[in-house]
């Protein structure tokens, strides 16, 4: 299968159905999903479902994909994956960054490669304008992970969570880069 991009360790991917089994052992550990919806297991049943269509869908303003199954280059093994996603399906002017990767491949800088990496493309390939990426305000590890990639605190704001989950009560914060801010920054 040909990569959508590569970079000094990582290789990012289409997803295939093939995937379920990673994405159900990555879905459900607790500390992978403790900022998603607090840890809770999902089911297989669940991941073919209903996650794997949401990372098999084309972004027709895109001409690809938005979700990006990732491997270390050197040892093919599944880390996780990561989202590029155009904000509005018809235009790629705005995404959405984001990225969950097992906690095998934490507090390595693949984040941050993958973030750079597809913030890079996107500027200089796809369209992009600008880039967002949000988290509850308590993850300062996805926190790092977008000042890092060159994003900046935008704002603070209250989300409306279904279902509470520990730290929630202090909010979200949402990161942004612009175009033009990097090309200022290269």
């Amino acid at each position: 299968m040909h990569p959508f991009l590569e970079t000094g360790r990582l290789v990012l991917r289409a997803f295939t159905e093939a995937d379920a089994d990673e994405l159900f052992a990555l879905d459900n550990d607790p500390e992978v999903m403790r900022f998603i919806n607090g840890g809770s297991p999902t089911t297989l049943d669940s991941i073919r479902t209903r996650t794997l269509p949401r990372l098999l869908h084309e972004y027709p303003g895109f001409g690809t994909r938005g979700y990006w199954a990732t491997e270390e280059r050197a040892t093919g093994t599944f880390l996780g994956w990561f989202e590029f996603c155009p904000v509005d399906d018809r235009t790629p002017t705005v995404v959405e960054l984001g990225y969950r990767l097992n906690r095998a491949a934490w507090g390595r800088g693949y984040a941050t490669e993958g973030s750079r990496a597809l913030i890079a493309r996107g500027f200089t390939e796809l369209g992009v304008e600008r880039v967002t990426a949000n988290t509850m305000a308590v993850n300062t590890r996805s926190r790092n992970v977008m000042e890092k990639s060159g994003l900046t605190f935008l704002r603070h704001f209250t989300g409306d969570w279904p279902d509470a989950i520990e730290g929630s009560e202090h909010g979200e914060v949402e990161y942004d880069l612009t175009r033009a801010a990097w090309e200022k920054r290269c």
